[in-house]
């Protein structure tokens, strides 16, 4: 078998030069520090979006989008065999990949890891979490149970709230003047034709620039002389710690799968009222949060408007830190970076459980 293995693996090697990247992995070598950990949080993104991709291909088998979308999920959640714990995975795998790459991105952002040359990757991250985000409301409307569709009409609501083009673009993505089986046909386009489309391009070059530039060290690491910095190698190393951690998020995965499925509600009815408590997903109950906060401090419109000024002024700064923070001037500009990304970190949390206390 030895032997057998060994002129497989020569026939590939010469027709896909296989040992040069195995070579690569053998040199590429990864910091060793106290703060190592957070390296681990990139991986765990890519294997929840891993999850989803194989999870989303088998609900793609029996969904059908359109009038029939309520009745295909009721069927694979209670008919199809297993189809309770395929669509359970892929609904937490959705909200664990998102939360993941929040805890990536402000790992990246305290270790400044944004500073040149690695400015690309932090813009090229930015993107991929606000794909993922649209990922997460797209998916949320397909099973059109009464929670899906009042919350969607929440956020087109707030979508339609940008002053001038935002009302021309909400018709435009809803499919009409409210959420209805149009709206089910270009979500569902959305959800499994254009971002997988933009997402995978946009993953793989984030993915090179990490392998490009390597990973990058906090500060308190690169103040200290080189001889007394620690590194491993990338393969077997830090792959077998990494594969070590995918068990874990697998194992959670799992239990949160099995312990919590994820329900199915009754059968939108635009006719009805809306639950009591309607409120987007977490991770944009935030931005929720602010809108109410301005609308309450300035009513009608004009509230609406300053509060999407508001996030949208805080989103541009923490897109452009890299052109503020450099690393040439680390003094107090770093630590006014700090500071900001301190604050935002705490706003972010806050306004979040602020919204779900006041629901």
């Amino acid at each position: 078998m030895k032997a057998l293995f060994s002129s497989i693996y020569s026939w590939a090697d010469e027709r896909l030069g296989l040992e040069d990247l195995v070579q690569f992995a053998k040199h590429k070598t990864v910091p060793v520090h106290s703060q190592a950990f957070w390296y681990y949080w990139g991986g765990l993104s890519l294997f929840f979006f891993v999850i989803q991709c194989v999870t989303g291909v088998l609900l793609l088998l029996y969904y059908r989008p359109g009038p029939d979308a309520y009745d295909s999920v009721r069927q694979i959640t209670y008919d199809t065999n297993f189809g309770w714990l395929v669509r359970s995975v892929h609904s937490w795998a959705a909200n664990l990949m998102i939360a993941a790459i929040f805890v990536h991105m402000f790992s990246v952002y305290f270790m400044k890891a944004y500073r040149k040359p690695r400015e690309f990757g932090w813009w090229s991250g930015m993107a991929l979490l606000g794909m993922a985000m649209v990922f997460g409301f797209s998916g949320y409307l397909l099973p059109m149970d009464d929670l899906a569709y009042f919350a969607t009409k929440v956020g087109m609501e707030i979508f339609a709230a940008v002053p001038g083009i935002g009302p021309k673009l909400a018709d435009l993505v809803r499919g009409g003047p409210d959420v209805s089986e149009y709206t089910v046909h270009r979500f569902f386009a959305l959800h499994v034709v254009v971002l997988p489309a933009v997402f995978v391009p946009m993953l793989g070059f984030h993915l090179w620039l990490v392998q490009r530039h390597g990973n990058a060290e906090p500060p308190s690491e690169e103040a200290k002389p080189e001889a007394q910095r620690q590194s491993e190698s990338f393969f077997p190393n830090f792959m077998m710690k990494d594969f070590a951690m995918w068990l874990v998020a697998f194992n959670v995965l799992s239990v949160l799968a099995f312990m919590f499925p994820w329900n199915l509600g009754p059968q939108a009815d635009a006719l009805k009222p809306a639950p009591l408590g309607i409120h987007p997903e977490w991770y944009f109950m935030s931005q929720f949060q602010i809108l109410k906060v301005f609308g309450d401090w300035f009513p009608g419109k004009l509230g609406e408007i300053l509060g999407i000024v508001a996030f949208t002024a805080g989103l541009m700064l923490w897109l452009l830190i890299p052109l503020y923070d450099l690393a040439q001037e680390a003094g107090r500009r770093a630590r006014r970076a700090t500071y900001f990304g301190l604050f935002t970190l705490v706003a972010l949390i806050g306004t979040t459980i602020w919204a779900y206390l006041v629901l």
